[in-house]
């Protein structure tokens, strides 16, 4: 599979199963990374608040399918619900795994709601793999279609749980250490009190950060990262 494909399908670089810091979602880590390996689930529905990490686990699912050798497809329907068509779900289900994130963009549109219900039978009847995510628990999604609410209660649905403050800074360690660096703990606190707090930014400017220590060979203290964020 690969990971310069068309609007809404591109891959994060950094979305892995490895980097993912799970706190109190590791069941859902794990459920999610055995439907990637072709084992365990057909269908998943996850749901959680922006930034909780639903893109990421999507993402890290295409990239180990893909991975082990058999096609895989991320889709982002909030960007494809805005430039896109439908046409988007023909032969998807020919995929081992589909990965659809943002299908609560698809509320209210009637040709989206259709084409996606048809496609989850599709799907279904193929025997292949499906995850799915919401940024609200789905039933408080406002699909017209009765059909597509009653199959998105088919599966199994997990809500991602986001990080509260300490794991959000042992996330950040998690991640430091991942990527084979040290965060220092005032290094740390400074970027939960100065940056924006979801952990897809903070992950960004972590490697951001990383990236601009090595080019200038120096550690990452604060006055550094003042002067890298122009903060």
């Amino acid at each position: 599979m690969s990971e310069q494909l068309t609007l809404g399908v591109q891959l994060e670089d950094n979305a892995s199963f490895e980097n993912f810091y799970p706190a109190k979602n590791t069941q859902v880590l794990a459920s999610v990374r055995e439907m990637a390996r072709g084992r365990g689930e057909h269908y998943l529905l996850l749901w959680g608040k922006q930034g909780a990490g639903c893109s990421h686990l999507l993402q890290a699912a295409c990239r180990e399918t893909a991975s082990i050798g058999l096609p895989a497809m991320y889709l982002d329907m909030a960007c494809l619900a805005a430039c896109g068509s439908v046409d988007a779900f023909d032969n998807l289900e020919a995929l081992h795994l589909v990965c659809l994130d943002n299908i609560d963009a698809l509320a209210g549109q009637d040709d989206w709601e259709e084409a996606l219900f048809h496609f989850f039978n599709r799907m279904r009847e193929s025997g292949h793999r499906l995850i799915m995510s919401l940024h609200q628990a789905p039933k408080n999604v406002l699909f017209r279609l009765a059909d597509l609410r009653s199959r998105l209660s088919w599966g199994v649905v997990y809500q991602l749980h986001a990080l509260d403050e300490e794991e959000k800074k042992k996330a950040l360690y998690f991640r430091a250490e991942h990527r084979g660096f040290t965060l220092s703990e005032p290094v740390a606190d400074y970027l939960l009190r100065h940056c924006q707090r979801d952990m897809a930014t903070l992950a960004n400017i972590l490697d951001q950060l990383d990236q601009a220590s090595l080019s200038a060979q120096r550690k990452l203290t604060v006055p550094f990262v003042k002067s890298v964020l122009g903060l």
